[in-house]
């Protein structure tokens, strides 16, 4: 039986390399590309109508750009706005990284650190470019909070400046940790009841349905988690970017 771990393994598809460097197509961008597909075609053809009296379809839609603008306007004011796009394309690439990966055999391109840092990444360098330009100089003040008496700032602004470069890097381990623990998990239960049933027959199918059932539990909570946990990554995202809109004091 393979190792729970061998699901994580990035693996080519159509090898290519240029001057050295691996640029093959592989099976995590090959889930990344469906994924893709998936949700454009999806949106395209619940908005197709653009219906007074929206169908099924167009409702869930519409839902969703409900839910992401609304988060929005909570998380990042008016003038956050500007950033739905980003925002709501950030929610679909994760959401759509951990769904899809809950289908046998599918790949789960978010259970990879660089795919979840790069995304991380780019809210971090949007926040700081963002910030500069709105507020030059004065984008510094979000290290040096109102109030505080002088010999204080001292400790605080180091604490603050750390909080702030670290973000990239909690923001996409939080989301990485997840899908790798319930993915082992799913994997772990999933293959001690094939080896009841394989190993003890008829008998297995007894003994086995405990753990069966709590893989089922297991998977079920596992949806829940990986929509969460793209909630959780945009709305994180959509509180950092108030920072480079709207200066925290």
């Amino acid at each position: 039986m393979a190792s729970p771990i061998h699901q994580f393994n990035i693996t080519p598809i159509i090898p290519f390399e240029v001057g050295g460097v691996d640029l093959s197509f592989t099976n995590s961008a090959l889930w990344m590309a469906i994924g893709a597909l998936l949700s454009c075609t999806y949106f395209i053809v619940a908005t197709r109508k653009k219906a007074l009296v929206p169908d099924r379809l167009q409702v869930t839609a519409e839902m969703f750009y409900e839910f992401i603008a609304g988060m929005i306007r909570e998380n990042t004011g008016p003038k956050g706005r500007q950033f739905f796009p980003v925002i709501f394309t950030l929610f679909i690439v994760v959401l759509m990284g951990n769904m899809l990966g809950l289908i046998p055999y599918a790949f789960t391109y978010t259970s990879h650190i660089i795919v979840t840092f790069m995304l991380a990444a780019m809210i971090f360098f949007m926040v700081t470019v963002f910030g500069f330009i709105n507020h030059g100089t004065k984008f510094l003040s979000v290290f040096v909070p109102s109030g505080v008496p002088l010999p204080l700032l001292i400790l605080i602004v180091p604490i603050e400046l750390l909080s702030f470069l670290i973000r990239p890097i909690t923001l996409s381990v939080r989301l990485f940790a997840n899908m790798v623990a319930g993915h082992l998990m799913l994997k772990v239960f999933a293959g001690f009841s094939t080896m009841l049933l394989v190993g003890l027959g008829a008998g297995g199918i007894v003994v086995g349905i405990l753990p069966m059932l709590f893989n089922v539990g297991i998977y079920m909570l596992e949806v829940l988690v990986a929509l969460l946990q793209a909630y959780v990554f945009a709305v994180l995202s959509a509180i950092y970017l108030k920072d480079a809109v709207e200066l925290h004091h």
